[in-house]
């Protein structure tokens, strides 16, 4: 349906007008809407799904496995409603709540793309992994120096107070590196390696005469309290919902915080369709949905609006978002809405045993692991011939159960109550690069349940991912070689775009208005009120976990944009 200001009801307009509207309540949703209220405008925060309270509605998660019907496992009817989310590793009989009904939700993979989603109030932030990576020069000037993608219009000296300004109140354990591809950020008290990880440590940094580094990961989970957050309980059920606020989520954090303000309103159920556009004053006025309940159409107007409905979820709306003005879609003259979508491409590495350490065991769930950062094509001597860009590692030691095959009955429960042997296993995580052909577009003929087009996905993995690849494997198993595992098995099982949940692209950010969408504050080029800072505006996709940055930019964004509108430029 274009958009059409005429036939305005002017009573209803002044009902439903508010400063400022958020579209997504997931990670970069919620800091857009805290950062507006408390700012002091008027915020409408909408949500295409039903509406989830913090600890109440995380049920199951205080329950064993052995109350729950089927053990926390998923089931075949599981799998046969969502074929693709239970694929996901956050999927159980708890957590399912948390992610979309595939069967409801039906997208077409022109190449094989895992979408995975979670349509509800705080979205994927319930569910997300917790790594939090700052990026560095080394990732915002890598487009400009090897010629992929477009120049990012900021540098890290931009974003780096941001990083400072977000850090204290997400609450992030991590360690003081001092490693140039891995800025140190604000950080609370890291959790600590065990015995295993910190011998592979010491051997990695004594072996390796290129800076590789082996460090505790920094995750989003409290290791001290953060306000009335936490601290986390080492249950390692996060992706359940956490009912002592142990970790960042939108939902025991940022909403919280902009409804303390007095200006926030929630609507969940709220299926947003198009921006509305005033081609008069060349601005947005509003946002138009689809009630998911009733079915009514509804609309709502703001001065500000930030889209912030997932990567593929904003592409969507601006595709929709048609126009006179823009006959492609909201602010797409340049015509990359949709395109350059990236992921990272991992399901690699290797794992290994190891003979030692029999009077050592581990304490409790640390829901959090080692990382590796980047150690390829940071500087001349790293430099690889074959491949650009790079990768970083996560994983983990432990200690298992005495088996045999051999035991039965008295003698089998004997066994299981010794421990294992050691073992280690590290995966990475590489960097996909911007390639325009990787798109989302409307497929006008296949509609959901609402009426609305649905997306065609065409995204996959190309010869430099694949180079990439070859290195990602026979690094991990090399370096757990070296460090003295035994049994060191290789894999590379390479999951299908999408399957990282580490989506972005399709609204970049840019200097220029014809390649790009969006400017260096995430403004768009030619809706000046329009600000998108999900995962659609990244430019690259370096190979860090991305959350972190999104909520940089988008408090970063969120500041700019009430300076302009104060300066009456928006």
């Amino acid at each position: 349906m274009p958009n059409d200001s005429t036939n305005i009801n002017n009573k209803a307009v002044a009902q439903n007008t508010y400063d400022a509207i958020v579209v997504g309540s997931g990670i970069s949703g919620g800091w857009a809407a805290k950062e507006l209220c408390e700012k002091g405008l008027k915020t409408l925060v909408l949500e295409r799904g039903r509406n989830v309270e913090h600890i109440k509605d995380y049920t199951g998660t205080t329950l064993d496995p052995w109350e729950l019907k089927h053990h926390g496992n998923r089931t075949q009817q599981d799998k046969k409603d969502s074929p693709i989310q239970s694929k996901c590793y956050a999927y159980n009989e708890v957590s399912k709540h948390f992610f979309v009904n595939d069967e409801e939700n039906p997208y077409s993979q022109v190449k094989p793309f895992d979408w995975i989603r979670g349509y509800h109030v705080g979205g994927r932030s319930l569910t997300w992994g917790r790594q939090c990576y700052r990026w560095s020069d080394i990732d915002f000037e890598a487009n400009a120096k090897d010629g992929h993608g477009v120049d990012w219009p900021i540098r890290y000296k931009d974003i780096a107070p941001w990083y400072d300004y977000v850090e204290p109140f997400v609450g992030i354990n991590g360690s003081v590196e001092g490693l140039p591809q891995l800025p140190d950020g604000k950080f609370l008290p890291p959790m600590e390696m065990n015995c295993l990880e910190k011998h592979v440590a010491e051997r990695i940094k004594k072996e390796f005469s290129d800076g590789r580094r082996m460090i505790i990961g920094r995750s989003a989970n409290h290791t001290q309290k953060v306000g009335d957050r936490g601290p986390c309980q080492y249950r390692n059920k996060c992706h359940e919902g956490c009912p002592f606020g142990g970790y960042f989520s939108s939902n025991s954090a940022t909403l919280p915080a902009a409804r303390k303000t007095g200006n926030l309103t929630l609507r969940p159920f709220s299926i947003v369709t198009e921006v509305i556009y005033d081609k008069e004053s060349r601005r947005a006025k509003g946002i138009r949905i689809i009630d998911a309940e009733t079915m009514k159409t509804e609309e709502y107007f703001a001065k500000i609006i930030f889209l912030n409905a997932s990567t593929l979820g904003t592409a969507s709306i601006l595709l929709h978002s048609v126009s006179d003005a823009f006959p492609n879609g909201l602010g797409n003259s340049s015509e990359q809405v949709g395109h350059n979508l990236m992921d990272h491409h991992y399901g690699v590495g290797a794992s290994g045993s190891f003979e030692g350490f029999q009077d050592q065991y581990i304490y409790g769930r640390r829901p959090n692991g080692i990382y590796i950062p980047r150690f390829r094509n940071i500087s001349e001597k790293t430099k690889q011939s074959d491949y650009v860009r790079g990768f970083g590692y996560q994983g983990g030691a432990s200690r298992g159960r005495q088996w045999s095959a051999d035991g039965v009955g008295e003698e089998l429960k004997d066994q299981l109550l010794e421990p294992g042997n050691w073992s280690m296993g590290i995966g990475s995580w590489g960097e996909h690069l911007p390639y325009y052909e990787n798109k989302a577009t409307l497929n006008k003929d296949k509609k959901d349940k609402w009426g609305m087009p649905t997306l065609d996905i065409d995204c996959e993995f190309k010869a430099n991912e694949l180079a990439m690849r070859k290195d990602m494997m026979n690094s991990a198993a090399e370096m757990l070689e070296k460090a003295g595992l035994k049994n060191v098995n290789t894999y590379d099982s390479m999951p299908a775009p999408g399957f990282c949940i580490h989506e972005m692209g399709t609204a970049r950010m840019g200097r220029d208005p014809r390649t790009s969408v969006l400017n260096g504050f995430n403004q768009m080029h030619e809706v000046k009120n329009v600000f998108v800072t999900d995962g659609a505006c990244m430019a690259s996709s370096a190979c860090q976990n991305p959350s972190i940055t999104y909520m940089a930019l988008t408090a970063r964004a969120a500041d700019f944009a009430v300076k302009e509108l104060k300066k009456g430029n928006i």
